[in-house]
């Protein structure tokens, strides 16, 4: 990703929506392309690259739903869906299909760039870390892969985040609000239905049996886990 001006795919059938994010995008110094439905995004991110992608989810045609899964099957970019639906259920849809954030219209433009920010966010560390390794997972950060008995998992940026921050506390019950804090930023705090979502993502792709998770346990009211190895413990519990 450019570190001067990173590129932003706006995919929105709505002209003057696009117009107005356009504006207000390269004001700000990023670049921008565009995209009026689903099926012509799936085709720009064939010949061009994009640094994020700003998704409305209430399209014609290709859902925006539809056009997140089909981006996530090749590739990790940045997804902020935007959508009019405000309820948990459609968050907790936008979501588990690939996005990593979710904007209600209408919204401000200072909202959207503290978005914007937080899904381009990669954090610096200078304290490596170690890689992972036990009889069937292998995490090595350096190199950002995850391979599951020997076979290479693709994780999205933010599930990588998360993952990163749970295994360099591993034994620690983080909470909701240092992960979040963590993984999308200081404006976030309150959104556990992000974490649910994207704790329940990672368990599919690394643990054994997802429904007895063997990695990442969850430590009600307070928050997640991650544990090297087996470790029964009274009162904890690994399910949602």
């Amino acid at each position: 990703m450019s570190t001067t001006s990173p590129t932003i795919l706006i995919v929105d059938d709505e002209p003057q929506i696009r117009r107005v994010m356009r504006t207000t995008l390269t004001s700000q110094g990023y670049s921008v392309i565009e995209a009026k439905s689903g099926d012509e995004a799936l085709e720009k991110l064939r010949s061009e690259r994009a640094d994020l992608i700003l998704l409305d989810v209430n399209m014609p045609g290709m859902s925006g739903l539809d056009t997140c899964r089909a981006i996530r099957r090749t590739g990790d970019v940045p997804i902020i869906m935007l959508t009019v639906r405000n309820t948990e259920r459609d968050k907790v849809q936008a979501l588990d299909a690939g996005a990593d954030d979710y904007v209600v219209k209408p919204f401000g433009a200072e909202e959207l760039m503290a978005r914007i920010r937080a899904a381009l966010r990669r954090v610096a560390t200078s304290e490596a870390i170690p890689a992972f390794r036990s009889d069937d997972l292998t995490i090595d950060f350096a190199k950002r892969s995850v391979a599951v008995k020997g076979v290479a998992m693709r994780l999205t940026p933010k599930e990588f985040e998360l993952l990163r921050q749970l295994v360099s506390n591993q034994g620690v019950s983080l909470s909701h609000r240092r992960l979040l804090q963590a993984v999308w930023g200081p404006d976030y705090g309150e959104e556990t239905e992000y974490l649910r979502v994207f704790i329940n993502q990672l368990r599919k792709k690394i643990e054994p049996d997802p429904r007895h998770p063997r990695y990442i346990h969850t430590d009600p009211w307070i928050g997640y886990r991650f544990e090297p190895s087996p470790r029964k413990t009274r009162g904890s519990h690994a399910g949602k």
